[in-house]
């Protein structure tokens, strides 16, 4: 079944105002199913979670539904799923809480390709604890992590790898279930960012080998709030610091304070928009397995479109390789004029693609371009034909 960009469109309020996104890498637009249930909730009677009056048991309902809702998205269990205020605060809290176990004569291994989110708290972690940090560093030229830049690093003192599922600056998608079967072979962890992954494709958290997935839904039609999956046993087996009287089940340990219930509830209106893409029979599971398969089919033939184009305007740099597996992501230069000003002139026509280095600044010093970075435009799942024709035109125009 062809993926009607035309249907999926009709349900995003905000590009009435006609601007082309290209800036869903850094937070998508939100379709009106998702307002709908944050407001919905907001106005609805509301306590905390417990089964004595109609507001707790509304509360408790909807956590239930978000985690489950997630745990489809990612073929996740449930009970494994933990909610934050985002990706970033909970890679902090998580690697605060597997920080306890470490001892001096550690390692963990970082990646030059990834977010700082998924950087400096392992890195901030591990000076705290005396535990050496060893990098793995991307292949510049084609923007590819090769698996044995990763695996080349473990040892039996690897107690964390962090890497990312695709990088938010290049697309790049490492083979991240070769580098998780090596890192089982070694007593360490896997804690892979799906921030980036998740919008674009199919997840199978099991499948990657992923010990932990971290993801944001605000990048996938949703909230702004993260989420970090895991297996309930492995949750178990780690103590984060916490309120004296809160509980101490799992997942619930490690959400500090009350959630906020109307995003949960944005969050599950998301996943079921996602689900719905493409009209189909199934349980949600599969509903989202075909309509996230047939979405990256949709934006890999932009992308196509987009790097060829690219390649044709004469001073336009492309970073990364176009031939490799990525996400539909690409980072490029215009020769002679700054970033910064290419941005600003796109914005004018309006063409939302911005510059920098979109706090992958590792990444960035690595290709070359410092903390300045490039023009970055992404490709999602409202994003047509016609708007990538307009973005080509407005390079070209510079």
């Amino acid at each position: 079944m062809a993926y009607d960009v035309t249907a999926v469109r009709k349900h995003f309020p905000a590009l009435d105002e006609g601007a082309a996104h290209f800036d869903g890498p850094g937070g998508s637009q939100v379709p009106d199913v998702v307002g709908e249930a944050v407001a919905r909730t907001l106005c609805a009677a509301i306590a905390n979670r417990g089964s004595v009056t109609a507001a707790e048991r509304r509360a408790d309902a909807i956590v239930a539904e978000a985690r489950q809702a997630a745990a489809d998205l990612l073929g996740a269990q449930p009970g494994g799923v933990v909610f934050g205020r985002s990706m970033t605060q909970l890679t902090y809290d998580f690697s605060r809480a597997l920080a306890k176990t470490w001892q001096p004569g550690d390692e963990v291994v970082v990646t030059r390709l990834d977010h700082d989110a998924n950087i400096r708290p392992w890195v901030q972690a591990a000076e705290a604890r005396g535990v050496a940090v060893r990098w793995a560093n991307f292949d510049p030229a084609t923007g590819e992590l090769p698996v044995g830049a990763v695996t080349g690093l473990l040892s039996d003192r690897t107690r964390l790898v962090a890497v990312t599922a695709a990088s938010n600056l290049l697309g790049t998608r490492p083979d991240i279930p070769a580098i998780a079967a090596a890192v089982h072979e070694t007593p360490a962890l896997l804690y892979v960012d799906g921030v980036h992954l998740t919008p674009h494709a199919p997840v199978d958290v099991t499948a990657l080998g992923a010990d932990f997935y971290g993801c944001s839904p605000y990048k996938f039609l949703g909230p702004h709030l993260g989420l970090v999956a895991a297996a309930p046993e492995l949750l178990e087996t780690l103590h984060p610091d916490k309120l004296a009287p809160s509980t101490n089940a799992v997942p619930e340990r490690f959400e500090l304070g009350t959630l906020p219930y109307e995003l949960l509830a944005g969050t599950t209106a998301a996943i079921d928009f996602l689900a719905d893409l493409v009209p189909g029979d199934g349980t949600r599971r599969q509903r989202l397995l075909r309509s996230l398969t047939e979405l990256e089919e949709h934006e890999q033939a932009l992308l196509d479109r987009l790097d060829a184009g690219l390649a044709d305007i004469p001073g336009v740099t492309r970073y990364g390789s176009p031939t490799r597996r990525r996400t539909p992501t690409v980072l490029f230069s215009v020769e002679g004029v700054p970033s910064q000003v290419v941005y600003e002139r796109l914005g004018a026509q309006g063409v939302n693609a911005p510059a920098g280095s979109f706090y992958a600044l590792e990444c960035s010093r690595h290709l070359g371009l410092g903390e300045t970075g490039a023009v970055r435009a992404g490709i999602a799942p409202y994003t047509t034909t016609a708007e990538v024709d307009r973005l080509l035109d407005g390079v070209r125009s510079l």
